[in-house]
């Protein structure tokens, strides 16, 4: 018998599960999200949504992301979310069919990299701006 999950309502929810079951577990992520989460079941069920409006068009999920990340911003760093990713890698692996793992693994790759650059990207000058030189081409002066 096959023991990997299509990509439908079903398997999201088993992943879901599995996979957070992991992360609470975790030495680094755990205890982030275990002080951020009170009611499992009901964030379980808000993930599941997520994952369904994600890769099945459902439109089940109605929250926001990136708020909910940003009110964490100063216990997440860029390589938690390395370690995430490793976790949902290996989870969708070793439960999703190889089509599906594939598709889940691009998509909460290119998740992660967006809530970064939420979460992180900055523009840093290192100098100060200096204004823009306009100059005319046709007589080579430098106009003001």
């Amino acid at each position: 018998m096959d023991s990997t999950a299509k990509l439908n309502e079903a398997g999201l929810s088993r992943l879901v599960d599995a996979f957070y079951a992991r992360v609470r577990a975790d030495a680094e992520l755990g205890p982030i999200f275990n002080d951020a989460i009170s009611n499992w079941p009901e964030h379980l069920d808000k993930l599941t949504a997520f994952w369904s409006s994600v890769m099945l068009t459902s439109g089940r999920y109605k929250g926001q992301p990136v708020p909910a990340h940003l009110k964490h911003r100063e216990r997440i760093s860029p390589q938690l979310f390395d370690r995430w990713l490793g976790l949902w890698n290996r989870t969708t692996q070793e439960l999703m069919e190889p089509e599906a793992a594939h598709a889940l693994q691009a998509k909460a790759a290119r998740i992660a990299e967006s809530l970064q650059l939420a979460m992180f990207f900055s523009l840093e000058r290192k100098t100060s701006p200096r204004p823009a030189r306009i100059t005319d081409h046709d007589h080579g002066k430098v106009l003001p």
